[in-house]
């Protein structure tokens, strides 16, 4: 009697050029935004200044104005209302020990101890706890860098002279909107994310391209992953304003992208997932989403494309 096997499933592993591929992976670790008019406010950016110093990405959107319409105390807790696109939302928080609450609708409304520090939520604060109950959205309308020598640039350096950011602003605001800045923080060092494929074409040079993903891709500097984040996110949100990147990127002879095929990366991603953000952002190309995943292959030749068949 003799045994049949049954033929093996395709895969889309089948047939693929090396038995190992490399991806860079990069990610924003930390943030800080402000309305676009606070770039010029020196006192207010002061708190800000050592987050903002390690920010070399930044996007300039819309948010919805968030205002705040009523204040009250109820059973020990402050309600707060707040009006957003014309829809109203109630806030609870717990009043701490010792603070009494004074203002009004003229004057606004704040919290004050008995040496006269004042306290109140701030406006990121609130949106955050908006956009986790009703959703708060941030449009992306351009994105860029700065990194200068060694990082000594960041985006604060060069949105207070950015020609783009004033012609937004010389378009004109929706009703209900303002513009509003998202400086990002990419991760500090190299991350890379390994294939190992038992099926592919070619598995006589696996040892020697997980020394590539240790060597080269371990080489790539921070002004090269700056550089890649901002044409990902580009070529993913695609924002009206930006030209450069929009629809050539990977297909590009930018030399960082040279760099990365001498590495022999086969694919780059960056990725946006910060659960405090007080919005969801998106564009007219990419969805209404807290986390965004850019995600490209280096690579046109199928057998190449390892990460996202």
């Amino acid at each position: 009697m003799s045994e049949t096997t049954s033929p093996r499933p395709a895969s889309p592993f089948d047939g693929q050029a090396f038995d190992v591929e490399n991806a860079l992976l990069m990610y924003a670790v930390s943030y800080a935004t402000m309305p676009a008019e606070g770039i010029y406010e020196a006192e207010a950016l002061e708190p800000l200044l050592p987050q903002i110093k390690d920010c070399h990405i930044y996007l300039v959107g819309l948010t919805p104005v968030v205002r705040t319409e009523a204040v009250v105390v109820e059973g020990g807790d402050m309600v707060t209302s707040h009006s957003v696109n014309g829809a109203i939302h109630d806030l609870r928080w717990p009043i701490p020990p010792g603070i009494e609450l004074k203002g009004d609708a003229d004057q606004g409304w704040w919290g004050e101890d008995a040496g006269g520090r004042r306290c109140f939520p701030d406006d990121t604060t609130i949106a955050l706890r908006i956009r986790q109950a009703a959703g708060v959205d941030f449009k992306v309308l351009y994105i860029g860098q700065a990194f200068g020598e060694d990082g000594s640039r960041n985006a604060l350096d060069r949105l207070r002279k950015h020609e783009t950011l004033q012609k937004i602003a010389l378009k004109g605001v929706p009703e209900g909107y303002r513009l509003t800045l998202l400086m990002l923080a990419i991760q500090p060092g190299n991350s890379t994310i390994t294939v190992f494929n038992p099926r592919a074409a070619d598995r006589t040079q696996g040892q020697e391209r997980i020394r590539n993903g240790l060597d080269k891709l371990f080489g790539t500097d921070e002004a090269e992953r700056t550089t890649l984040y901002e044409a990902a996110l580009i070529r993913y949100f695609q924002p009206h304003f930006n030209t450069v990147f929009k629809n050539s990127f990977p297909s590009t002879n930018l030399k960082v992208l040279a760099d990365c095929y001498d590495k022999d990366f086969a694919a780059v991603i960056a990725e946006i997932s910060i659960d405090e953000l007080p919005w969801t952002l998106f564009s007219d190309a990419a969805p209404h989403r807290l986390n965004h995943i850019a995600k490209f292959d280096l690579h046109d030749d199928k057998a190449r494309r390892m990460f996202f068949t």
